[in-house]
């Protein structure tokens, strides 16, 4: 997969339903803020919990998403990849299919 034309993709999607739907994408990106502001948990972590989750909902465009912001946020490969160990851990296989997925997309994005 090609994670940089995936997320382009799906920006390119987003911008015109943003523009539809300008209340509700506020009150989303309001809360994504509010909820990956630094606190108890750093970005960081918060970014890594969002991956997880991303990959346990087997949502290519959240892992892509997510695997960047934590880039972004000082994530190394190896937080990612050990991120990914729990989600196989609490999801077996499917947590590992979308694990390696987020893998690829840690190399391609960072």
């Amino acid at each position: 997969m090609d994670w940089k034309a995936t997320l382009d993709h799906t920006n390119s999607l987003l911008t015109p339903f943003r523009a539809e739907q300008s209340d509700a994408a506020k009150g989303f990106r309001d809360l994504h803020n509010a909820a990956l502001a630094p606190g108890a948990l750093g970005t960081k972590e918060k970014e890594l919990i969002a991956l997880a989750i991303g990959i346990s909902k087997q949502c290519n465009d959240c892992i892509g998403f997510h695997v960047k912001a934590a880039i972004r946020a000082g994530a190394t490969r190896d937080e990612i990849a050990e991120t990914i160990n729990v989600c196989v851990m609490m999801n077996g296989g499917p947590g590992f299919m979308y694990g390696v997925k987020a893998m690829e997309a840690y190399d391609q994005l960072c």
